[in-house]
């Protein structure tokens, strides 16, 4: 990157100064980053009246009454445990990219993104945006939250792998019926997850320079800190999918290593898809895998529990935050 001198100030008159002056009222007083604050808002309004819309009054509360209390507590804490260790994700970004900020701060930031971000979509987007507007505040450059954003997927991406390769080596007949492939393939695709895993941990304990690839320079976080992306991307994926089990287990006796195969498997799919929230997705993977009609009210359940409960908890934290900002 390289300095450039800045031009010259253009000539202004009296009313160009008086506009000018400091603390004068902007055109319609929002920054364009309020702006993309509101939308994303009204966004997830607009996502929770759409996923609502989609059950009838009595399909929902069918669903929730229909479970026992003790699995749907137990699927509400795993979830509330997931979001507690997406925070770790933000706390180590931030370690990398160069900044030790207070883990409140960074608790705050990931959940109010990611709470939105998981229902808008596109999550490394939506919710990277909505990582700027608090980082940027606490001193982060552009650069430096691009950093936390691109260690924070990766570090899913590690997760994922790490549980991926693990379910279908323990459970090579369930991917296998899915994807119609031959068993050794899936055992050899758990295998080669592992071994990709491995080899990443491998690679940031001994390669200690910078890494340029065309324009694009960045190095690899360390040993410890890439052994850190790897437990609690794993830990972040075990605990949704034990969220997702407590749910299925309140309609159906079913193994959490069969749930946790059906959800990294409709995960993948999700994430190839970018559908909002994996919309669709889940609940055709899952009821794939784990056949029965009552299941609908299961995946039904996990969806309220882990998308929808956090959505309006995120947006009533950012416009506290925007609230407390502009009174500041």
């Amino acid at each position: 990157m390289t300095d450039t001198a800045a031009p010259p100030l253009a000539e202004t008159s009296g009313n160009d100064r008086k506009d000018a002056r400091p603390g004068a009222r902007q055109p319609l007083g929002l920054s364009w980053s309020t702006w993309i604050t509101i939308a994303a808002v009204i966004l997830a309004a607009y996502l929770l009246y759409r996923t609502l819309s989609g059950y009838s009054y009595a399909e929902i509360v069918a669903s929730v009454t229909s479970i026992p209390g003790a699995r749907l507590a137990g699927a509400v804490g795993f979830m509330a445990a997931s979001y507690l260790t997406l925070t770790m994700f933000d706390h180590l970004g931030l370690r990398y990219a160069g900044h030790r900020l207070p883990w409140r701060k960074a608790a705050l930031a990931s959940f109010t993104a990611l709470s939105l971000g998981h229902s808008i979509g596109f999550a490394g987007i939506s919710s990277g945006a909505i990582r700027y507007r608090f980082y940027a505040r606490w001193g982060l450059s552009v650069e430096d939250v691009a950093k936390v954003v691109l260690f924070s997927g990766l570090t899913v991406s590690l997760g994922l792998m790490t549980l991926g390769g693990v379910a279908l080596l323990a459970r090579p007949d369930g991917a296998a019926q899915l994807t119609g492939l031959d068993s050794g393939l899936i055992l050899a695709a758990g295998a080669g997850l592992l071994l990709l895993v491995a080899g990443y941990v491998l690679a940031a304990a001994f390669v200690t320079r910078t890494i340029t690839i065309r324009r694009w320079a960045f190095r690899l976080p360390g040993l410890r800190l890439a052994l850190s992306q790897v437990c609690v991307g794993a830990l972040n994926f075990a605990l949704v999918a034990a969220c997702l089990h407590q749910a299925v287990a309140g309609f159906a006796d079913v193994a959490y290593v069969t749930v946790a195969t059906a959800y990294v498997t409709a995960n993948t799919a999700a994430l190839l898809a970018h559908v909002p929230g994996g919309l669709g997705v889940i609940e055709a993977t899952v009821l794939h895998m784990i056949p029965g009609a009552g299941l609908i009210g299961a995946v039904l359940i996990f969806r309220f529990v882990y998308f929808l409960l956090p959505l309006p908890i995120g947006a009533a934290s950012l416009i506290a935050c925007e609230f407390i900002v502009r009174r500041r």
